[in-house]
């Protein structure tokens, strides 16, 4: 009875005070391990709603929305021939994460090849609230730990802000996480901000978003497998598309049309070197 009591509460706190409200996190990772002096920082954006909250990197929501619009302007003659030229993606962090109220429904938004997924949580997060207190920035914080995602969680929130969410898919805590790192100090976030904003950005579904392939839906235990089948093998995907009677058509920086059996070999090259170095991923269970 407590607990139900208690997610109401929690809720009703959501409702009434943090409607359009956005947190600013600073993010230091390590890729890695072998590395761990070299530690690169991104601005991670959680944004809190009645109906939910979705946390992704500034970076990169900024880079993808400039694309995405000159996508549509070159597109709208109906030209097949798009030119993204000068048009670099940034943001180092790619996927996207919705939660969902009052139930805290998790779904982790990636990209892997071609292929969009849309992967829903179903681990757990068992807290372990402890009496210690600390001061995190302007905010009275409490201790909580946890494993999860294959690693072991040192978080603290404070009840000042009576929200039971967090960075990436923490959440679960009766007070907003300020402060999160992983036992190797490999990952950390630190709330850096908030601010509240417009109540005409309304909440739209990562998954809602205009597309021109179909979303896969997956579990996590399904997508492991993609995972590794991808990280194993770059250009599955693209041998099933040419299998199937599809085209590729890639252009250099000239503008001459690349052979796609050397565009494969380049990417099987790249994806070796760059297992190497992401060796360390926060959701570190899914190279076990």
């Amino acid at each position: 009875m407590k607990k139900i009591i208690f997610g109401l509460l929690s809720f009703l706190g959501i409702a009434t005070y943090s409607q359009n409200q956005r947190f600013s996190y600073e993010y230091k990772f390590v890729r890695d391990s072998t590395e761990k002096d070299k530690a690169e920082t991104e601005v991670m954006l959680l944004n809190v709603f009645s109906k939910g909250s979705q946390f992704y990197s500034k970076d990169t929501f900024d880079s993808d929305s400039i694309i995405n619009e000159e996508f549509k302007k070159q597109s709208k003659g109906g030209s097949m021939d798009i030119n993204l030229t000068g048009f670099k993606a940034k943001g180092k962090v790619r996927y996207q994460i919705e939660k969902n109220y009052p139930d805290y429904s998790v779904n982790f938004f990636t990209q892997l090849g071609s292929s969009e997924y849309m992967i829903q949580e179903s681990r757990k997060i068992d807290w372990k609230i402890l009496p210690e207190n600390e001061k995190v920035g302007e905010f009275n914080t409490q201790k909580a730990t946890c494993n999860y995602v294959g690693r072991v969680w040192t978080a603290w929130f404070t009840t000042d802000i009576p929200i039971q969410d967090g960075p990436h898919k923490f959440h679960g805590l009766p007070g907003l996480i300020v402060k999160l790192e992983d036992k190797t100090k490999s990952h950390t976030y630190e709330l850096k901000g908030v601010r509240k904003f417009s109540n005409e950005n309304e909440w739209k579904s990562f998954k809602d978003k205009e597309r021109y392939e179909p979303l896969i839906v997956l579990n996590d235990k399904k997508y492991k497998k993609v995972y590794l089948d991808n990280r194993a093998d770059p250009n599955k995907g693209l041998r099933s598309l040419l299998a199937e009677g599809g085209k590729v058509e890639m252009k250099d920086a000239s503008g001459k049309i690349m052979d796609t059996n050397q565009i494969m070999k380049d990417r099987e090259k790249k994806q070796v070197e760059a297992n190497k170095k992401n060796n360390n991923p926060l959701e570190l269970d899914l190279l076990k």
